[in-house]
């Protein structure tokens, strides 16, 4: 089964008494699916890689920017705009030509999951958002696929190994278990938002592709059940038990989920149901503020403020609160942010206030330069 070069390629990993050459062959005999090729994704992609795993699918339907090279490592600057896919595959082949690796440069979503993670014997999820971590959840549920999870914010991340087969036969706690219903989108943003330490990825991916190759050898003590925790800045570790609830809708008596949903809609934050929220799409303040006394209200850190803009005036999201005198309370004013989320809460903020003409830019930046201007520069 493995050939003279891998023999050599192997054979620090193959002395291992745990693995061996019975071991090394369960690994090229196994398929992964990697939902996302970012920060998480590349050194779980390398790792997989090296550690040769024999079939390794890879998702993700981004191209790669300047901004993400500080933290995914697998991509270097000469490869900025081609898509992660693709760019990923050209260096897992340089590591490693004895394995068999596909691209599916597309977005995973309800009408496509199932599909996807249809032919892998384990799906590991790198993505950073909430909508796709339910869907991806939930699709291994329904095909019976165990699910490695991890997540990172600023100095933190965590890990863990969902649906797994007990010894009873069961299958473990999933995502759900430890998230029954979607925290609010402010107490799980995404990078874009919240930022993150690079090393931090490197790290949690690690732990993520280790969790991986345990589970092809069948070996060691598994983290279903545990959601593990690791805190850089002061390198703390926690470790948090997950129980399989009776009322998770994927499992109980009868499941209420027996098949994919809309999660966009089903992340939508219950916590803003009780208050007015109203956005303006890009295209529509694109007219609006030739004809309208608008007052746009960026609320990023100054830095990115810096690096691009629409105009209006600066106020961080953290200072807003102590800043507000400085605002007109009878303009119309629009909150924007990068992607939507943190205008979202300033617009909340001013609501309090007693703001009483407050919108939020939709989509944020980056809703504005894939959909009126292209040129301005991505971060």
């Amino acid at each position: 089964m493995l050939n003279k070069e891998e023999y050599f390629r192997y054979n620090r990993q193959m002395l291992i008494p745990e693995i061996g050459e019975k071991g090394q062959v369960r690994l090229k005999k196994a398929s992964v699916l990697v939902i996302g090729a970012g920060g998480l994704g590349a050194p779980i992609l390398m790792y997989l890689a090296a550690a040769g795993v024999g079939h390794i699918g890879i998702v993700d339907a981004d191209r790669i920017e300047l901004s993400n090279l500080q933290r995914q490592v697998l991509f270097e600057t000469q490869q900025l705009g081609q898509t992660k896919t693709s760019a990923a595959i050209q260096k897992l082949k340089l590591l490693n030509p004895h394995i068999e690796l596909r691209e599916y440069p597309i977005m995973i979503h309800s009408k496509n999951a199932l599909g996807l993670i249809e032919s892998y014997d384990l799906v590991i999820d790198g993505s950073d958002n909430l909508p796709t971590r339910y869907l991806v959840n939930d699709a291994c549920y329904l095909r019976n696929k165990p699910l490695i999870y991890g997540a990172i914010f600023r100095f933190e991340g965590q890990v863990s190994l969902f649906n797994a087969v007990l010894p009873n036969g069961e299958r473990g706690p999933n995502y759900r278990d430890l998230f029954p219903t979607p925290p609010p989108p402010d107490m799980a943003p995404n990078c874009a938002d919240s930022g993150v330490l690079g090393v931090l990825p490197g790290v949690i991916g690690s732990m993520m592709a280790s969790e991986a190759v345990k589970f092809i050898l069948q070996k060691g003590t598994s983290l279903s059940g545990r959601l593990f925790i690791w805190d850089a800045l002061d390198f703390s570790t926690f470790e948090l038990q997950i129980e399989a609830l009776v009322d998770n809708p994927l499992r109980g008596n009868p499941p209420q989920l027996k098949e994919l949903i809309d999660y966009e809609a089903f992340c939508a934050s219950d916590a803003l149901s009780d208050v007015n929220i109203l956005e303006i799409t890009v295209k529509e303040y694109e007219t609006a503020r030739l004809t309208e006394n608008i007052l746009l209200l960026d609320v990023r850190e100054p830095h990115e403020f810096k690096l691009v803009n629409l105009g209006g005036i600066s106020i961080p999201l953290g200072e807003l609160a102590q800043r507000c005198d400085e605002l007109n309370k009878e303009a119309k004013i629009i909150c924007v942010c990068k992607t939507g989320v943190r205008s979202k809460e300033a617009l909340l903020l001013l609501q309090k206030q007693g703001f009483g003409h407050t919108f939020n830019l939709k989509g944020g930046i980056m809703a504005y330069q894939e959909q009126v201007n292209p040129t301005l520069p991505r971060y």
